[in-house]
């Protein structure tokens, strides 16, 4: 799908605040109310908006410890690839998780209670899960950005 500058900017408008209104959408970005819903309805329906969600603080919810946690396989393994992405879907400490190049198969960020919570995950869940060779865990100090937003790439700008 070609995106034009009227659905950047719908884009960009929705990811500032995705329970804005179709109405005050529609005053943003310069189009009627049925244009801007039209508009939306094809970005949902070619899939480049995906869904919508609330962002919730993690340390408000109690979870004080996060980890960015790298995973090496023994490839030896039978089906060491289906066991494992069926073991991370069943994880809930486990908040995203990638198959990566380099030394490691899987990079995950891991969102946890307190040490003793992690330390518990580690030790009884993901090193008994079969095939699992190594783990490396960097504890996060201090997230320095969070809006990984794909937008500011598309459009090739950077953002304030």
């Amino acid at each position: 799908m070609n995106l034009d500058p009227i659905d950047l900017r719908i884009l960009t408008c929705l990811q500032e605040n995705g329970r804005i209104s179709n109405q005050d959408l529609a005053d943003r970005v310069a189009l009627s109310p049925s244009a801007c819903l039209r508009r939306v309805r094809l970005l949902e329906e070619d899939g480049v908006i995906g869904g919508y969600r609330a962002w919730f603080d993690a340390e408000r919810l109690g979870l004080e410890l996060e980890a960015i946690v790298q995973v090496s396989m023994r490839p030896e393994t039978e089906g060491w690839h289906d066991t494992f992405n069926a073991a991370v879907q069943s994880w809930p400490e486990v908040v995203s998780a990638y198959i990566i190049t380099g030394d490691s198969n899987y990079i995950l960020t891991v969102q946890a209670r307190n040490l003793k919570h992690y330390s518990d995950f580690i030790v009884n869940r993901l090193y008994r899960t079969p095939g699992v060779m190594d783990i490396r865990s960097n504890i996060v100090l201090q997230r320095i950005k969070t809006d990984g937003s794909p937008l500011a790439v598309v459009k090739g700008e950077p953002r304030p």
